[in-house]
């Protein structure tokens, strides 16, 4: 295999085939892009995949109820919450489990705390592979206030572990609600500075504006879900078409933006940021006083049959099928995550676009690695 960046031989007559990754900075992991050029202009792109592949679902299969919800945080990372709400969710919908009222609230605001810290590492990411690195560290402003409340009460700050069957892994913090007050007031502060630095930009927007285009029908096609998809006119949210927990009681938007360009997809984040905040609003000052966690059995068996739960990532729609023969393990388990539809439209995307389109159209993907390549 060729080094990352050199020039391929194996080309038509003015065409150069060049390697983007598996270490590329702008690949945000071991991504490998074979881009087919006509001098800056992007003929082809295939992505490559199979450089962190760790048979994550084949793993699953030889662990318990219990046990394999805490391998999904290692797929997304930056949701690892929602991946294993989505687990703990097939899981009582299988042996029928009522979730006590105070553990779905704290779900539903440690879910939506996960978005907003999600969005913002993207945030600034995006800006630096466009060559804006001021806009990373004020990303990380907010996203260290959320991760330090994550870390008080789920002694993480990445891979939580803290969703079980039946509720959360342990009750907040005692001074969890404030400091989720406080980050709320911060983050209402600061927001707009997010617009001056990057948004407003006449520099940004040329970038951004009618690059790496994808029609509501072709985003379709391609089975995008999440942003991706919201940016092309795609209603998906699935808090919205199929509400889990308390997503049904509680009054938020979905954002749509319909130009289906880099920009939309930028502007579904930033507003769906500001959509988790009045989710949070409408939750912390309710949460009911009961239990955090439902009674269930140490040891877990799923009565034979098929079972499938979706939830909305920070990334799109994750779903989870588990096929159980009445064992303690699962017979077959399947993740359908966001990321490996949304990547398989970034061919489409950037034909005929220059080579810098690409950083923009991919970073505005929002791709998580191991998502992808599990």
């Amino acid at each position: 295999m060729k080094e990352p960046g050199v020039i391929s031989s194996n080309s038509t007559e003015g065409e150069l085939v060049i390697n983007i990754g598996p270490q590329h900075p702008a690949t945000h992991g071991v991504l490998h892009l074979v881009v087919t050029l006509n001098g800056e202009t992007v003929k082809k792109v295939e992505p490559h995949l199979g450089y962190i592949h760790r048979s994550i679902e084949k793993m699953c299969e030889s662990l318990s109820y219990r046990q394999f919800i805490y391998v999904t945080s290692r797929m997304d990372y930056l949701s690892a919450h929602i991946n294993n709400h989505a687990c703990a969710m097939t899981v009582e919908k299988a042996m029928q489990i009522e979730v006590p009222a105070r553990a779905q609230y704290i779900r539903v605001i440690m879910d939506e705390l996960t978005r907003i810290a999600s969005h913002e590492l993207w945030w600034g990411a995006l800006a630096m592979d466009l060559g804006a690195f001021t806009p990373f560290f004020y990303a990380f402003r907010e996203r260290e206030t959320i991760n330090d409340i994550m870390e008080q009460t789920c002694g993480a700050r990445l891979t939580m572990n803290y969703m079980v069957p039946g509720g959360v892994m342990a009750d907040i913090h005692p001074s969890f609600q404030q400091k989720v007050k406080d980050f709320i007031k911060l983050f209402k502060s600061n927001i707009d500075e997010y617009d001056e630095l990057v948004t407003g930009s006449i520099i940004f927007q040329s970038r951004m504006k009618g690059v790496g285009c994808l029609s509501k029908e072709d985003a379709i096609s391609y089975g995008c879900t999440g942003p991706v998809a919201r940016g092309s006119g795609v209603n998906c949210d699935i808090r919205k078409i199929y509400p889990y927990e308390i997503y049904k009681q509680l009054q938020f938007d979905e954002i749509i933006e319909t130009a289906g360009d880099s920009f939309s997809r930028y502007l579904v984040r930033i507003k769906e940021m500001k959509e988790s905040i009045k989710i949070i609003e409408q939750l912390i000052d309710e949460i009911p006083e009961g239990d955090y966690q439902a009674k269930t059995k140490a040891v877990i068996k799923l009565p034979k049959g098929e079972f499938y739960t979706r939830v909305e990532t920070a990334r799109g729609e994750l779903g989870v099928y588990i096929v159980s023969e009445g064992g303690t393990t699962p017979y077959r388990i399947k993740f359908r995550s966001p990321g490996f539809s949304n990547l398989s439209a970034l061919d489409h995307m950037v034909r005929g676009s220059k080579i810098g389109d690409l950083m923009a159209t991919m970073g505005t993907l929002d791709l998580v690695i191991p998502d992808i390549d599990r």
